[in-house]
């Protein structure tokens, strides 16, 4: 765990997360409201959540989170993905191993029923 503490608020972060909140709540009530076709409410819908997302990301928690984003990013390009060939192999490998552990527990499950049946008296 890292020992660093979080950044300082700002005192703006409380009026941007709040600002947020309207855009948003503008956005349900908007869509509740007012009488638009389908294309007018997604085009509406789509502008106020990315206006929502750029204030959102104006404030100390959005930068900070627009900072893993980017070094998120940065480490998807360096991992090193399996070829087509490999994860085929591994796919078959995954369904055998399946198939065989279905087998096993199926057989244990009908070996268990007839030693309870007999103990029991409850026949098959």
């Amino acid at each position: 765990m890292s020992a660093t503490s979080e950044a300082p608020k700002s005192g703006l972060d409380l009026v941007k997360w709040l600002l947020v909140l309207v855009i948003l709540s503008l956005v349900v009530v908007g869509n509740y409201i007012y009488e638009l076709s389908s294309l007018e409410k997604a085009i509406a819908i789509v502008v106020l959540v990315a206006a929502a997302g750029f204030v959102a990301a104006q404030t100390t928690k959005g930068k900070i989170f627009l900072n893993f984003a980017k070094e998120s990013r940065t480490e998807v390009r360096k991992v090193v993905w399996p070829t087509r060939q490999e994860t085929m192999q591994t796919t078959i490998i995954v369904i055998i191993a399946t198939i065989i552990m279905g087998l096993i527990l199926w057989g244990l499950d009908a070996i268990l029923l007839r030693v309870v049946s007999f103990f029991t008296g409850l026949g098959m």
